[in-house]
């Protein structure tokens, strides 16, 4: 077999763009690993390529910032044939062809081999948003054992993988989520004190804790940002990871005005490294042991790519959505 089945973009528009069509399989060169795809998660940022916002991807393209399945040929030798792998981040799915795809062609440096194996539905969510979580909270949040984390944003892939891995760390886990049925899911991924946001959470947070969170991980994005950081402490460390609330800047940006005395704030973007740093075989076994909950929204085929990018961008998952190849 010479062909493969992959999702191809080749303009800006809605779900409907994805087409899903036969092509060659990449033939990996030395410093490659060819990878049967068997699973892949959704990410936003591939949403906002889809949308034309991501203006250094270039046309046609296969999208997928991560994948997971079997090595079939790494002609430098640093895998096996069979082995179980993951690939996230480094160019893949924007400067050369990704996971929406049978097979993928990422370069040897940018692979994990995972030995613990668990179901392809939920090899396929991790990551991504483990790489995301892990580096929020350890590399940008510094997060520490016994310390408050306030996660707005708390029903996002993101989100609920930061709730599972801090509640795990020991720290003590607030969240929000702007519908009240989503309390009892979030409480199975972790978390111990559920806010309902309105929009403006400062208030009723220092209500219940007057000295404020310690970390705050901001998924939500811009829109919320200057609330979020009211809710931290003198000392303490907003980090903003996430955009699901679709804008990108802050408007009229004065910070003496926006953020509090003595509040630190960051960013977390993650990249290639970052993903090989992330101890994805540890956290697979705690997935495997129970001692870790990854809640997965939908699973789709790669068939329904089209229908997977719609479910994402209407926020009806609950969880990670997966596509299975």
């Amino acid at each position: 077999m010479s062909t493969m089945k992959a999702a191809v973009i080749y303009e800006a528009g809605g779900p409907e763009v994805l087409k899903v069509e036969s092509r060659p399989i990449p033939k990996p060169e030395k410093g490659q690993v060819l990878i049967r795809v068997k699973a892949f998660g959704l990410n936003r940022s591939e949403l906002f390529t889809r949308q034309g916002l991501s203006p250094n991807v270039k046309f046609p393209r296969v999208l997928g910032i991560e994948a997971v399945g079997l090595v079939e040929e790494a002609p430098g030798n640093e895998f096996q044939k069979g082995e179980m792998v993951a690939t996230a981040m480094g160019g893949i799915g924007r400067v050369f062809d990704g996971g929406y795809a049978e097979y993928t062609c990422p370069p040897a440096t940018q692979v994990q081999a995972i030995k613990t194996e668990i179901p392809w539905e939920t090899f396929g969510a991790i990551p991504e948003m483990l790489q995301t979580a892990y580096g929020s909270l350890f590399k940008a949040l510094l997060l520490k054992k016994g310390e408050h984390l306030l996660i707005r944003g708390g029903t996002t892939s993101v989100g609920l993988a930061a709730a599972a891995i801090a509640k795990n760390h020991g720290a003590q886990v607030s969240a929000t989520s702007r519908r009240a049925d989503r309390e009892e899911m979030m409480r199975a991924s972790g978390v111990d004190n559920f806010f309902l946001d309105k929009g403006e959470l400062a208030t009723e947070f220092r209500k219940k804790f007057p000295e404020g969170a310690d970390k705050v991980l901001e998924l939500v994005g811009v829109t919320s940002l200057k609330d979020s950081l009211k809710c931290v402490k003198e000392g303490g460390i907003a980090c903003m990871t996430g955009m699901v609330g679709n804008k990108w800047s802050i408007d009229d940006f004065s910070p003496m005005d926006y953020i509090p005395t003595a509040v630190g704030l960051t960013t977390y973007a993650g990249d290639s490294v970052d993903f090989i740093n992330t101890p994805l075989e540890e956290m697979a076994q705690q997935i495997k042991a129970g001692t870790l909950h990854v809640q997965i929204g939908k699973v789709f085929h790669l068939d329904d790519i089209v229908e997977a990018h719609r479910t994402m961008e209407e926020n009806k998952a609950g969880g990670k959505i997966v596509v299975l190849t």
